[in-house]
């Protein structure tokens, strides 16, 4: 019976490869999808994009794939693009489409000296989202928010193989290390930090490090199995996507051959 079932396809949207730290948490529970990873990194990084770019762009990129693949779910693995889109995806398109926010809400369970740090990029820290986020979940701490857009660029850097300058990140954490009560529990709001976490947590080493990665894949999951469209059936390799082909991602195609992506294509429809 296993051999008629549909095998599902998800597509995971960054506008780097932090996403990436997403995708590892998805193929833990589900190694056997078909996963396409579209990263828009001719318009990386997203953070200081108005948010009519970033709707009119995301919903035009995903349509692009959409026009030769079959996408049964789609994870906004970007957090500014998330707490921008969402609303304008969704009244798009009809498969099921999975936003990435700030994990608040379990860390204001996990603080013990009640600070809580939120750490993103400029635009997820100035969204209204993310106020709502705080003020819903977490009335009861302190949040201490820190948006940093070089954070990003030393986790794709780490990910090419770039060791990261430990005196420049701890100098980007100066604000924190400063505090009177410094942050027990640190949101990774941004889908590249989780790629540096060994760095912070040397920066800071009594803290607890949260992303929303586990709880997106279980989101995922239980989506897909609803919509009886989970299979083991293996297939077509996963595939890459870019919207530019540069020296760069020719050097990370070949990196991310380790994550079990085998098949690189440059998406060419692209005029946002």
């Amino acid at each position: 019976m296993s051999n008629n079932k549909k095998r599902s396809t998800i597509l995971i949207f960054d506008s780097g490869i932090g996403g990436l730290s997403i995708y590892t948490e998805l193929r833990k529970s589900m190694p056997n999808a078909h996963y396409i990873y579209l990263f828009d990194n001719k318009m990386f990084p997203y953070g200081d994009k108005s948010s009519e770019f970033l709707i009119d762009r995301v919903n035009h990129l995903i349509k692009t794939v959409t026009k030769s693949y079959a996408i049964d779910l789609a994870v906004i693995a970007c957090n500014t693009a998330s707490t921008i889109c969402l609303p304008s995806l969704r009244s798009q398109f009809t498969f099921p489409i999975v936003g990435v926010v700030p994990a608040i809400k379990p860390a204001s369970k996990l603080t013990k000296n009640g600070s809580i740090g939120l750490l993103a990029t400029k635009a997820t820290i100035r969204r209204a989202y993310t106020s709502e986020l705080i003020a819903q979940f977490a009335t009861n701490c302190k949040v201490e928010l820190l948006g940093l857009s070089e954070l990003a660029l030393i986790a794709e850097d780490k990910l090419q193989g770039i060791p990261v300058d430990m005196v420049e990140l701890k100098r980007l954490m100066q604000p924190w290390l400063m505090l009177p009560t410094i942050p027990d529990t640190i949101v990774l709001g941004c889908t590249h930090y989780p790629f540096i976490k060994d760095e912070l947590q040397l920066i800071f080493p009594q803290a607890t490090f949260i992303d929303s990665g586990v709880a997106i894949a279980k989101r995922v999951s239980n989506l897909l199995t609803l919509n009886n469209q989970l299979d083991d059936q293996l297939s077509e390799p996963n595939i890459i996507l870019s919207t530019q082909y540069n020296k760069y991602v020719e050097r990370i195609a070949k990196k991310l051959k380790d994550y079990n992506f085998l098949k690189y294509q440059r998406i060419t429809d692209v005029d946002v």
